[in-house]
């Protein structure tokens, strides 16, 4: 099993949302537009953690919480 981290950070002005991705030691593995799955894609390497990785992205709503999420 593998545990992630997500957190929405908002964007100001002209700079949109962004989300961080973070492994289990906290350490930051990835930052990015919500709707960017390509992008996720290229940061976790299994194809079936990014789809349920961008399903609970598609489902956060609240800024500055951290996720925790094991696949």
């Amino acid at each position: 099993m593998t545990t992630y981290y997500l957190m929405k950070v908002k964007g100001k002005a002209k700079i949109p949302d962004y989300i961080q991705l973070r492994d289990e030691n906290l350490t930051l593995i990835g930052y990015f537009r919500p709707g960017r799955q390509e992008r996720l894609e290229k940061v976790v390497k299994n194809e079936e953690h990014a789809s349920r990785l961008q399903e609970v992205i598609d489902e956060i709503s609240e800024y500055g919480k951290m996720t925790r999420i094991e696949i």
